[in-house]
């Protein structure tokens, strides 16, 4: 199949422009990949909504999957709890005491930073 040429004053509007494979300076060229949007705190605010509830529904799945009771004893006390329960507490808490530590290390180092300021 043969190719045909195209019409010089075809060529991107202008009609003295080169027609075999060059293009003008002043066109842009509007097809092909799109520039990427710059991101915004707005589009990260929405991305991590949308993990946040992912992960919500994750755990709302396990917890009315794991609803046998299993025997729980801490300090001496004792008690029958859902497992899925049990295990939401214990994860909160690993996620209380890590926060917990982390705010300390954050005040330490911001300490540090005044003191050489």
């Amino acid at each position: 199949m043969a190719t045909i040429p195209p019409l010089a004053s075809a060529t991107n509007g202008e009609p003295t422009a080169a027609v075999h494979g060059t293009r003008p300076s002043s066109v842009t060229r509007t097809s092909g990949a799109p520039a990427g949007a710059p991101r915004t705190r707005a589009g990260a605010t929405w991305v991590g909504l949308c993990v946040a509830a992912l992960v919500l529904v994750a755990l709302i799945v396990f917890m009315l999957q794991n609803t046998q009771a299993v025997l729980v004893s801490f300090l001496g006390w004792q008690g029958s709890v859902p497992l899925a329960l049990a295990l939401l507490v214990a994860g909160v808490g690993v996620g209380v005491v890590a926060l917990v530590v982390g705010t300390l290390r954050i005040h330490q180092l911001r300490r540090r930073l005044a003191q050489h300021r």
